[in-house]
């Protein structure tokens, strides 16, 4: 059990890169890990998995979000004043 965790987590780690360059999921890789998930632990380490890895894709869109806000804000706030 613990090696198939280790090796998950590699994959997740291997999979970060391809996260980077496609926004969408690795479905072959997905596809490869459920394919591997031959008992109930290894299904349910599965699915942490990928619900970690989406609460971690909506982390990651707020902060953007956040910080885009804050950028309008500053642009807003020196245009503001620099008319004053």
């Amino acid at each position: 059990m613990r090696g198939w965790r280790n090796s998950l987590r590699r994959e997740a780690w291997a999979g970060c890169k391809m996260r980077d360059q496609d926004a969408g999921f690795d479905f072959q890789r997905y596809r490869q890990l459920l394919a591997e998930a031959d008992d109930e632990t290894k299904r349910l380490a599965f699915i942490d998995l990928l619900i970690k890895e989406r609460a971690k894709e909506r982390l990651e869109a707020q902060r953007a979000s956040d910080r885009d806000a804050m950028t309008a804000t500053t642009i807003a706030r020196v245009l503001g004043t620099s008319r004053a």
